[in-house]
């Protein structure tokens, strides 16, 4: 079995120091804590905390060694790091004054596009983050509805409404009813097993892509009982196709919520759907300083322009389908590690049925300039070309020897 080795924090790398004096958990993105980065090898001192910055698919840490990033900071980066028209749109944005007491043009011109580019989308509101986007798709489905309860199946962000974490209310727990991914027959169970929902809202890719016979299922359930049918396509849209998950299946909710690769990284979200169900928004009270701000709309544009141009989704796929073949072969050859990789190609995970190999494994690979991403997900991304593809290729060797050096010193 694969057990820790026994380290401290680097005296050269101060920053985690620094970082867990001041910010609880070291980070306040969690899945960026030490322990959520690595696990049983968080005080590794040879694996990064830091970066000082980024570009394409690399990152370079704070003590200056460079690494192929696997994870795009959780998937909201799908062209790359810094990417020149990117970076050029928002500067001109930051340049002209990102905020103002009026709404910027962008807001229009982004709106309008999302529109062409999304099934579902006839009206749209900016958020800055997935989460509070979906809360308030669940907002706009209980206003329209005057109904409480939810069915869902998903991973929707830290928010109230659907987090069982301390200190979120009981009350607000026992209004979602969870029902398994995949599962028609219990997805139907829930929406006619109790009070009619407001919503069914599902994530359409948890750990692989939803069946289409499923969410076909809660399209149908939702129009017999009255509910709105949101899908949370976060992690999907401008990824799995630009117009998302429910652009491959042909599967049209009433709502949908968008982040992430987006707005390559900057901090914009959307909620977008029909218009009549996106007009309860001026029944109730959904409203933010930041919500569009006109540097992550001024990103989103550039995002677009590129859909517009290249096939951008196909070349994702490709690269994290490249990425996992890798990655996935060389742990097969040597299936002591007790770790696979496993799912479609935009967005893989590893998958170990212990924890401690998957914190031994993406340690080693922090040693050899990889950074991977514990469990879910690994994302492909335009700029994961030959050269990036082929550092992981020659890496793989390396960093399984030193996985084993590691296993045999435990």
């Amino acid at each position: 079995m694969i057990t820790p080795a026994r380290t401290v924090p680097s005296p050269d790398d101060p920053w985690r120091a620094r970082a867990a004096a001041v910010i609880p958990g070291g980070s306040s993105t969690g899945s960026k804590r030490p322990d959520a980065l690595y696990g049983a090898f968080a005080a590794d001192a040879v694996v990064p905390s830091h970066y000082e910055r980024a570009a394409g698919c690399r990152v370079w840490t704070t003590d200056g060694r460079e690494f192929v990033d696997c994870g795009m900071a959780l998937g909201a980066v799908g062209i790359g790091y810094a990417d020149p028209a990117v970076t050029a749109a928002v500067q001109a944005a930051a340049l002209a004054g990102p905020v103002s007491s009026l709404p910027h043009r962008l807001e229009v011109e982004v709106a309008e596009a999302l529109v062409q580019v999304i099934p579902s989308a006839q009206r749209v509101r900016f958020l800055r983050t997935g989460a509070e986007a979906t809360t308030a798709a669940v907002r706009l489905a209980r206003t329209l509805t005057a109904r409480e309860r939810i069915v869902a199946c998903g991973y929707f962000g830290w928010l109230d409404w659907n987090s069982d974490a301390a200190g979120v209310p009981a009350a607000a727990r026992e209004l979602v009813s969870w029902v398994p991914f995949g599962d028609s027959t219990a997805l139907a169970a829930a929406v006619r097993g109790g009070d009619a929902p407001a919503a069914i809202v599902l994530e359409p890719l948890v750990h692989d892509i939803a069946p289409r016979e499923w969410l076909a299922t809660a399209r149908e359930l939702a129009n017999a009982v009255g509910a709105l049918l949101i899908f949370d396509e976060v992690k999907t849209a401008f990824r799995v196709r630009t117009g998302g998950v429910q652009a491959l299946h042909g599967i049209t909710p009433d709502l949908t919520v968008i982040g992430k690769a987006f707005a390559n990284g900057y901090p914009l979200s959307a909620v977008v759907g029909r218009a009549d169900a996106m007009d309860a928004a001026q029944r109730t009270w959904i409203s933010s300083t930041a919500a569009a701000e006109a540097t992550g709309l001024a990103a989103a544009r550039a995002v677009l322009t590129w859909h517009a141009q290249h096939d951008v989704c196909a070349r994702m796929d490709a690269a994290g389908g490249t990425l996992r073949d890798i990655i996935g072969a060389a742990l097969h050859a040597e299936p002591w590690t007790g770790v696979r990789a496993e799912g479609p190609n935009v967005m893989w995970r590893l998958v170990s049925a212990e924890p401690a190999p998957l914190d031994a494994l993406v340690a080693a690979a922090a040693r050899h300039g990889v950074l991977l991403k514990r469990g879910a997900y690994q994302f492909g991304a335009v700029a994961h070309d030959e050269r990036a593809l082929d550092a992981v290729r020659r890496a793989m060797p390396a960093l399984l020897e030193s996985l084993h050096t590691t296993t045999r010193s435990s």
